[in-house]
């Protein structure tokens, strides 16, 4: 039982499958220090970097030795959980008093300076101890008010790791009001915020997903889905009847064989931007399609604070409302984690101390 001094927290003690996580509810409180507050948890969320990085020691598909955080080692007992939504309770010198009460939603991402358009160098849950805990500690900079939010704490915690993955996404790719963008992985966590983003922001989307967890995806805003598991050919005459001037954009969750199939589809200086690799790391392509069509190809990893801060305002206006397939207590994280491996849910999966 968690004392005053203790807490809650889903403890990931080595590299290893479901017996290296263990919850434990006599896990030390931690205290706010200078320029941070201590955040009463109200619920979190789970994100593929709370799966892959828990399965270093077993490897994933083709790594066998996989042993890495976000972005380099991961450094044990280690709290995951990189999405964070609820009130803050105590606060470090530094930290105005009148942040005590007040709902928050955090941003997760480390970044390389203090620049609004800084680039993210690591992850709460990875880099630093995260929400899966019913307390956390966390620098005051990455707080964002959401006292007039109508969105529940659930729902906030939807957004920062796979919304803010999106919204930078299409903020890189520059991906705007009546533009054609295809969306890979739709009924994934970023696909399907990429779904939601961009036809908040007026564009026109295209989703290619299993034909089972279609009518989700056209639900969450997409125009036009396609089946991931029809013959190339086939694509391609479903591309250019939905799009017979060529596409705008691509926001590829994907990777693999997609970027070889797709890229002619694109219209001449139009852009793909990648954020993930689930299809395959390692892909050929013609470059004479790239330079000789003026294509940009677009590596984007996570969001910058000025992408994060659109996001937030967007869930202050309730303007975004995120998708929650599934929620689970604290105490049942590895049921969730399996759920989530499954793949058989759309939207995000919650965990709730």
């Amino acid at each position: 039982m968690a004392s005053a001094s203790s807490m809650t927290a889903a403890v990931l003690r080595r590299h290893g499958g479901p017996d290296a996580l263990e919850v434990r509810e006599d896990w030390p409180l931690p205290e706010a220090g200078p320029g941070q507050v201590l955040v009463r948890v109200g619920a979190s969320a789970l994100n593929n970097t709370d799966i892959w990085t828990r399965e270093g020691a077993y490897g994933l598909p083709g790594r066998p030795d996989a042993k890495a955080g976000w972005r380099g080692p991961l450094h044990f007992p280690r709290v995951q959980g990189g999405d964070i939504a609820g009130t803050v309770g105590a606060v470090g010198d530094g930290v105005p008093e009148a942040w005590v009460g007040r709902r928050v939603l955090v941003d997760p991402a480390f970044y390389a300076d203090e620049r609004e358009d800084a680039v993210p160098v690591g992850l709460l849950g990875s880099e630093a101890d995260g929400g899966f805990a019913t307390h956390v500690v966390v620098d005051a900079a990455r707080l964002h008010d959401m006292s007039e939010s109508p969105l529940s704490d659930e729902e906030l915690a939807a957004l920062p790791v796979a919304y803010g993955t999106a919204m930078g996404m299409l903020e890189r790719a520059r991906i705007g009001r009546g533009e054609g963008v295809l969306v890979t992985g739709a009924s994934g966590g970023v696909g399907f915020a990429l779904v939601q983003l961009a036809a908040a922001r007026g564009a026109r989307v295209l989703a290619l997903t299993s034909g089972a967890k279609a009518e989700a995806v056209r639900d969450a805003g997409a125009e036009v889905t396609l089946s991931r598991d029809m013959d190339p050919a086939d694509l391609h005459r479903e591309l250019r009847a939905a799009a017979p001037g060529g596409l705008d954009a691509v926001a590829d969750v994907a990777g693999g064989p997609w970027l070889e199939r797709v890229l002619p589809a694109l219209r001449d200086g139009a852009r793909w931007v990648i954020a993930g690799a689930v299809a395959g790391p390692v892909v050929s392509f013609d470059l004479r399609r790239l330079y000789l069509h003026n294509l940009s190809l677009i590596g984007s990893s996570m969001h910058t604070p000025a992408h994060f801060e659109a996001l937030a305002e967007l869930a202050r206006t309730g303007a975004l409302r995120p998708r929650i397939a599934a929620r689970y207590r604290l105490a049942d994280i590895h049921a969730a984690q399996d759920a989530f491996r499954r793949g058989s849910v759309i939207g995000k999966i919650s965990i709730v101390p």
